[in-house]
């Protein structure tokens, strides 16, 4: 019948190296996987903190300033420089390019701005408001650099926290079901073993008691026989087994 608590094994000096080895792998692997846990949560620590300081920085600093500097230029140029500047608009002059990084060998999707040298509104502004209108693609430049490094962060920091439950989830199966099961696994073997050799002694005395016993048993049947014959050829026994009385007997003697 199978236990679930162990492992269905037939227990033998062979299965049991097997288990010991599988032990002190499964030990190995908890170490390394709890090292890289470790690891883990201190990157993610890093990164929490930087997100909530980047955050700050944005609802802070980056995103009013830039707010306030495009109402600046609303007010010095005229609304209608916005739409001047969508048509000379052709390609993107502000770029993300994707990398990733490694840590303990879990790859963290990471995003860097690249902005581009070619300004297609670089003479917008020059019938009047051209100082304001500068000021504020500076202040907005500045902020979609912090929102990508703001979405490089998260990105990391959901990646690193799906990483960090498996990894957890990998290092309690391993601690509270895997090596306890090969632990029950080896206490088994053990036990088995030890009954086997127990009966193995048993029958081994046993088989040592009959072969005494049936040495003792030829000896004696030998002894007797020898006895037995040694007596027929001395005389002493009669044809029935039984003491002679003309052997000691002797005639009288007769005159002549």
């Amino acid at each position: 019948m199978s236990d679930s608590s162990r492992i269905n094994i037939f227990p033998s000096r062979m299965a049991q190296t097997l288990m010991q080895v599988r032990l002190k792998s499964a030990k190995k692997g908890h170490s390394l996987l709890k090292k890289k846990a470790d690891a883990l949560q201190m990157r993610f620590r890093k990164i929490l903190k930087q997100i909530v300081e980047v955050r700050t920085e944005v609802m802070t600093a980056a995103l009013p300033d830039a707010l306030f500097a495009l109402a600046q230029a609303n007010f010095a140029a005229g609304a209608e420089f916005g739409a001047l500047v969508r048509e000379n608009i052709t390609t993107a002059r502000v770029k993300v390019r994707s990398d990733t990084d490694n840590i303990a060998g879990v790859k963290l999707p990471t995003f860097e701005p690249t902005v581009g040298n070619a300004d297609a509104n670089e003479l917008t502004g020059l019938g009047k408001g051209g100082g304001a209108i500068q000021d504020c693609k500076k202040q907005w430049e500045q902020t979609v650099k912090v929102l990508i490094h703001l979405a490089s962060l998260q990105t990391s920091f959901r990646t690193l926290d799906e990483v960090i439950k498996s990894t957890k989830r990998r290092v309690n199966a391993i601690e509270h079901v895997i090596i306890p099961k090969i632990e029950r696994t080896l206490d088994y073997i053990k036990t088995e073993l030890d009954e086997n050799e127990r009966e193995e002694f048993f029958r081994l005395k046993k088989i040592q008691a009959k072969k005494k016993k049936m040495r003792d048993e030829k000896a004696a049947i030998k002894e007797a026989k020898g006895i037995a014959d040694a007596a027929e050829r001395a005389g002493e026994l009669d044809g029935t087994g039984k003491e002679s009385h003309l052997v000691d007997s002797k005639d009288p003697d007769v005159l002549f």
